[in-house]
């Protein structure tokens, strides 16, 4: 199983960013992926969620600006990021869960990791 994590880098407050994570080594339909975040000298974070059947769920802080969508073909989920805010910052991870009994629920733990993506918001 891998998960692969990208699209971050440095943006202004009130940029977007969009990040991707593709994953390979499983039923990808049958997983629910989520977005985690860790800035520095914080507790991790859920961002955001997506389940096998395409239901999603976001944290308070985030779920006005982001949006989260899953390609199955691509076997790819993406995490678009609008109106990103300094407090945004963090390394952004992707993880996945195999869950295909709950189509329309998000997990509340996960299994497989990615490695995370840097996302630094600054002027």
């Amino acid at each position: 199983v891998q998960l692969q994590a990208s699209g971050g880098g440095l943006v202004e407050p009130g940029g977007s960013l969009r990040l991707s994570c593709a994953t390979s080594g499983f039923i990808f339909d049958d997983y629910a992926i989520a977005w985690f975040r860790q800035a520095p000298g914080k507790e991790r974070e859920w961002v955001y969620c997506i389940s096998v059947g395409g239901s999603t769920d976001g944290g308070n802080s985030v779920k006005d600006r982001f949006t989260i969508s899953r390609d199955n073909a691509q076997h790819t989920v993406h995490l678009q990021m609008n109106g990103l805010e300094p407090d945004d910052t963090a390394v952004y991870y992707c993880a996945a869960k195999h869950y295909y009994r709950y189509p329309k629920t998000c997990p509340r733990s996960y299994d497989y990791w990615g490695q995370g993506t840097l996302v630094t918001v600054s002027s």
